[in-house]
């Protein structure tokens, strides 16, 4: 699994455990182990312009994800091309997630590890804009979470 991470937040962030998880997520989740990944940590500037742009949102948000390829989810032998496939990016505010895991009461990193979970979740189609789709959501997303904790924690 190819996961290429840039921080260009300004912020120092652990991206070896950023990348951990994320590559727990993906591997737990059945993705094709060749798809590709991209995960960018940005200013709440930027990703004021980001979400404004592609959201419509206002001001900075802590994540964004933005699909690529629909072919990424391996569903096992015989299926797909074996080609590497494009799964998306993901971006990331670390202030913003200081700000939030500071109100949570946990790290920022914890946050950043919860988001990038939410991200790669998204990136593989699940979106939690009605009751339903959020909780089946939210709970993958609070199971990945806890075993990517674990396995970081070995």
């Amino acid at each position: 699994m190819s996961i290429e991470i840039a921080n260009e937040s300004g912020i120092d962030v652990d991206t070896d455990s950023v990348l951990a998880v994320a590559r727990h997520a993906l591997k737990e989740m059945g993705v094709n182990p060749l798809a590709e990944l991209s995960i960018l940590l940005v200013d709440a500037e930027y990703m004021a312009e980001l979400n404004h742009r592609w959201m419509g949102g206002d001001g900075p948000t802590d994540v964004l994800a933005f699909p690529m390829d629909e072919g990424s989810v391996d569903h096992g032998p015989g299926e797909g091309s074996g080609e590497p496939n494009l799964l998306g990016d993901i971006v990331l505010c670390p202030e913003v997630a200081a700000e939030q895991a500071a109100a949570a009461g946990h790290t920022m990193t914890d946050e950043l590890h919860l988001l990038t979970v939410h991200g790669v979740l998204h990136l593989l189609g699940y979106d939690h804009a009605e009751p339903d789709e959020e909780r089946e959501m939210f709970a993958l997303q609070a199971r990945l979470l806890s075993g990517a904790r674990a396995a970081l924690s070995k």
